[in-house]
């Protein structure tokens, strides 16, 4: 089946509504498949080929572009030409070849079109992302379309996000036609095409949760100050007041922690929220980030801290493969060291004191004197 060029550019103005597309787009999605299938049936894979299209006439003309190089240095043909061929063109810059363009053969034809339908859908899907820009950082609700073992692809409605193992919380089970949250991270635009990048394991994936659910945050009267998270495993979210007498905790717990909870239905009960009052004393910041263990005394140096506990404490401010240190770590920018204190030793006595002591132990165990008891009594 042969290309033919002037049919196509009859369909220009059907393809753009369609396809909802600007019609210069579709034009140079034209010209992209002509100059690949002139390079396939005319030329070479190396040359650098562009087309025009003439809507008037129905016809095109391929350029094939090359640089002007120095003469007797060997060159490649298909993409160089001798500074003596080029006509007065200095060193540098190009030459355009201009060609008339025919009717293409059945290889050509078949690869001028899946040009065609490759650039329609890149141009399609670029579009659609176009409109998810201004929703970058925000969450928004979609429907599992396909579940890959590197990503899952989510239906957002006009266009398809997709969710990569790395954004995906630990342990959570992703099933076809399910509704979930995600957070729009960003796009990315690789060589493969543009693709929405969507998150449910990044730490501000929980920030955008609890302001949907802590009115107070968009007022201004609290304020998230930073978070740490694990995904699946821990979350801490350091919160502070703006106003006093505000409890910036409980604000964030909700009464019978029903804003917290419902934090929690989102994400997964297996993950644990640990929600602290943020300092700008960094002694107390970090012993409120190392919550819950109990601290005894911390001493910092530069972005360093050592953090003294009781023994009993310690695992419980290491954390479990040391995880509540390192997301402390993470949340206060220090460089968190888990240390043991050390017992207060016992004073010891001085010889006066030794002296003293051993005088009223040996007055203790003196006896009271048969013959001084029975004084005043008759014989």
């Amino acid at each position: 089946m042969q290309f033919d060029i002037k049919q196509m550019i009859s369909m220009v103005d059907v393809i753009a509504e369609e396809k909802n597309l600007p019609k210069e787009t579709i034009i140079e999605i034209i010209e992209q498949a002509i100059a690949a299938a002139w390079r396939r049936e005319e030329g070479d894979r190396d040359m650098n080929v562009r087309c025009e299209l003439d809507l008037n006439t129905g016809k095109a003309k391929a350029f094939v572009i090359r640089e002007v190089i120095e003469d007797g240095v060997g060159y490649n043909p298909a993409t160089e030409i001798p500074q003596a061929e080029a006509k007065g063109k200095e060193i540098g810059e190009t030459v355009e070849e201009e060609h008339d363009v025919e009717d293409f053969g059945r290889v050509a034809s078949q690869t001028a079109k899946q040009v065609i339908i490759q650039r329609l859908r890149d141009a399609e899907r670029d579009a659609m992302l176009v409109a998810y820009e201004d929703k970058i950082g925000t969450v928004i609700t979609g429907t599992v379309a396909r579940v890959e073992p590197k990503v899952v692809r989510i239906d957002l409605g006009k266009a398809t996000g997709i969710m990569p193992r790395s954004e995906q919380i630990f342990g959570e089970h992703y099933s076809v036609g399910s509704r979930l949250k995600v957070y729009i991270k960003n796009i990315d635009r690789g060589e493969r095409g543009a693709a929405l990048i969507l998150s449910r394991a990044c730490p501000e994936f929980v920030e955008h949760l609890f302001r949907q659910e802590v009115p107070e945050v968009d007022n201004g009267s609290v304020e998230i100050r930073g978070i740490a998270r694990e995904a699946g495993r821990r979350t801490k979210i350091a919160v502070s007041a703006t106003i006093p007498g505000i409890d910036p905790v409980g604000t964030f717990v909700g009464g019978r922690g029903v804003r917290v909870q419902a934090v929690m239905n989102e994400i997964g009960d297996r993950e644990k929220i640990d929600i602290i009052n943020w300092s700008d004393n960094a002694s107390e910041y970090i012993r409120e980030a190392l919550s819950p263990a109990e601290i005894q005394k911390v001493e910092i140096d530069g972005k360093k801290a050592t953090v003294y506990v009781d023994k009993e404490q310690q695992s419980i401010a290491i954390g479990r493969s040391g995880q509540n240190v390192r997301l402390a770590s993470e949340l206060t920018g220090y460089d968190l060291a888990i240390e043991v204190a050390k017992a207060p030793e016992k004073k010891k006595r001085s010889n006066v004191e030794d002296s003293l002591l051993s005088a009223l132990e040996e007055s203790e165990d003196i006896e009271p004197d048969d013959n001084e008891s029975n004084d005043g009594e008759e014989e």
